[in-house]
């Protein structure tokens, strides 16, 4: 068939039963659609359901209304070229839990200020190179034992491991692309695997924090990367697989074969074709069709 809707939700939440997957069929049937048998990817975590003649956009409406409240996440998806040959990906609040520039900020004790700064920078609110500049200006002087401090508080996001493991196994180029810091890009790409890593460089002077290196790698410097990859790569950027949570994760997850908001904020889902917002980073695997017995390090 011509499309597949995919249905993920998080594995320490096995709530996708055969019950909930023949009612998301029976939803597209009563669409009109053509709806194949469920194939199982993971049971209780992850499925395809293989439809023609409904349109993917009212596919999924249908879907998520048989739903309802059931934390279940819906995609689209056409089954020719599934499997991506490169992966780009955004690092806090996707890869790692944290934002660390908040991290640095609360041992300062200027936490709230910095973060609510992050927050509607992140949502689109605010221009991310002025927000970043003033965060990092507002923790001018602050000593560089901090940038440790702040490490130690560093959390991976569920599914980071197996996602990055299970793609390099299966010789999958992965990037990672910040608009933070290569002070902590540098190790969490070398802890995971990543073939190569880019952000900014905080300038650090006696000890202290100075100031942000010219130019600020953002929006741009996202899409540019991910073009970057392709190009080497020999491949299209159709190619290859992105994710991220924040405003500026935007154009590269809309060049992307698959571009999937993760844990999104609220305007960035709305802008994004794909969402995971129930699953962990996992679903980006099931995405592209992986089995269980297919994925490593979880």
């Amino acid at each position: 068939m011509q499309n597949i809707l995919t249905l993920i939700t998080a594995p320490h939440n096995a709530v996708l039963t055969p019950r909930v997957a023949n009612a998301v069929r029976d939803a597209l049937a009563l669409a009109r659609g053509k709806v194949g048998p469920a194939d199982w990817l993971e049971p209780g975590i992850a499925c395809d359901i293989p439809f023609d003649n409904v349109a993917p956009d009212e596919a999924a409406k249908a879907a998520r209304t048989a739903l309802r409240a059931t934390p279940v996440d819906v995609l689209v998806l056409k089954p020719e070229n599934r499997r991506k040959k490169a992966l780009v990906a955004d690092m806090e609040s996707t890869i790692i839990r944290n934002e660390m520039l908040d991290e640095i900020a609360f041992l300062a004790d200027i936490g709230d200020r910095v973060a609510e700064i992050t927050r509607r920078a992140m949502n689109g609110e605010l221009d991310f190179y002025e927000a970043i500049r003033e965060r990092v200006s507002l923790l001018k002087g602050q000593p560089a034992s901090l940038l440790d401090k702040a490490a130690e508080r560093i959390k991976l996001m569920p599914g980071a491991a197996a996602l990055v493991a299970t793609l390099k196994q299966n010789g999958v180029h992965c990037a990672l692309v910040s608009g933070g810091f290569d002070y902590y890009t540098q190790s969490i790409a070398q802890q995971l695997g990543f073939d190569e890593q880019q952000a900014n460089h905080l300038i650090l002077e006696n000890d202290a924090i100075a100031g942000i290196r010219e130019p600020i790698l953002g929006r741009e410097a996202k899409l540019e990367a991910l073009q970057r990859v392709a190009r080497e790569k020999g491949i299209g950027v159709e190619d290859c697989i992105a994710v991220g949570d924040g405003a500026n994760d935007l154009a590269m997850l809309d060049a992307a074969g698959l571009g999937i908001a993760f844990h999104a904020k609220p305007k960035v889902q709305e802008a994004a074709k794909f969402n995971i917002r129930h699953g962990d980073l996992t679903a980006l695997l099931y995405a592209q069709g992986y089995r269980r017995d297919e994925i490593f390090g979880r």
